[in-house]
């Protein structure tokens, strides 16, 4: 019975049937807030307790509001207090842990993205005895940084379903599209993806610039004319990468990792091959829910293990069963 809300959130987020298989991108340093949430129902009768989400979000990438909705629907349910800040940059977000310490919450849920500049200020959370999960990214290194669980999707994995799915169709000469270089879960991604595709060639842009990464693309595009397929890391990546092809007057189609209602609506009508979901939904949920019931109960949810969320493929076959979910700002 302790995992139920768990198990049910997951049952009714999950409308796209997860893989056989094991995926972000990234609203910087903002203060923090306290969670409210729209899940409504009963609230938990436990004490009132306070967990910080700490993530690398970068301004305007709407896949983090998403996340932000799951963790505050969960502590809406767990009568949690919730305290969500963000920065891109791994320094500052190591900053960001050191003020939820000091704030003496009784739990932590941070995205590892940057794990290296991570490390000792997570040593001192767990040092002062604060419960860690970690979320999104990071899967890799999240046991030995003192997290007792994983939500997120298998990264490699991911990229090796997307190679998977660009070799059945026959694509040779991928182009995929890393962001913010450096990134452990994008790096990853993109591996995957030439596991399968050994043609793939990666293109490092300036992912906080859409100016930068629509003209850095065309530009790739105009010059490897044997570009048959272009892959977006992220949902605001990729609707940019789609002026790309435009202004390059390329053949090469569109492909993506993680979703949004615009990208969902692309897919739907074809301008979009489909995309690897990770089910963001579900990673802050699952991560605020966690240190709930470890709090309640010392629960560890998991057993040791991550706890995958994704990948999901979303393709113009059920791209608007999603699509309504997405309008919902859940996907």
């Amino acid at each position: 019975m302790a995992n139920f809300s768990w198990r049910k959130a997951a049952l009714v987020a999950a409308v796209v049937p997860m893989m056989a298989l094991s995926a972000c991108s990234s609203t910087g340093g903002k203060p923090a807030e306290t969670g409210g949430g729209a899940g409504g129902g009963q609230v938990a009768a436990t004490d009132r307790m306070k967990i910080a989400l700490i993530t690398h979000a970068a301004a305007g990438d709407t896949f983090w509001d998403i996340v932000r909705k799951g963790a505050e629907e969960a502590s809406s349910k767990d009568n949690v207090e919730l305290l969500y800040t963000s920065d891109p940059e791994a320094g500052r977000q190591a900053q960001l842990i050191q003020q939820a310490i000091d704030q003496k919450v009784d739990g932590i849920a941070v995205t590892l993205a940057k794990p290296e500049a991570l490390k000792d200020s997570l040593k001192k959370a767990a040092d002062a005895g604060i419960p860690i999960v970690s979320l999104n990214a990071g899967e890799g290194v999240s046991a030995q940084l003192g997290a007792f669980t994983h939500f997120g999707s298998n990264e490699k994995l991911a990229g090796e379903a997307v190679g998977t799915r660009l070799a059945a169709e026959n694509f040779k000469h991928p182009v995929c599209v890393i962001q913010e270089q450096g990134h452990v879960g994008l790096e990853a991604r993109c591996a995957g993806v030439k596991a399968k595709v050994p043609g793939t060639e990666i293109l490092y842009v300036e992912g906080k610039d859409m100016t930068s990464v629509q003209s850095t693309a065309t530009a790739k595009l105009q010059a490897s004319k044997d570009a048959d397929v272009i892959i977006g890391l992220g949902a605001p990546i990729t609707l940019t990468l789609l002026k790309s092809v435009t202004d390059a007057g390329s053949s090469a189609k569109v492909a993506s990792f993680d979703l949004n209602k615009e990208l969902a609506q692309k897919i739907s009508d074809g301008s979009v091959l489909f995309t690897v979901d990770q089910q963001p939904w579900l990673q802050g949920y699952g991560a605020v829910d966690a240190l709930w019931q470890n709090k309640r109960g010392g629960f560890k949810l998991g057993g040791g293990q991550s706890v995958l969320t994704g990948p999901a493929i979303i393709d113009k076959s059920n791209a608007a069963d999603v699509l309504k979910f997405a309008e919902q700002g859940i996907r």
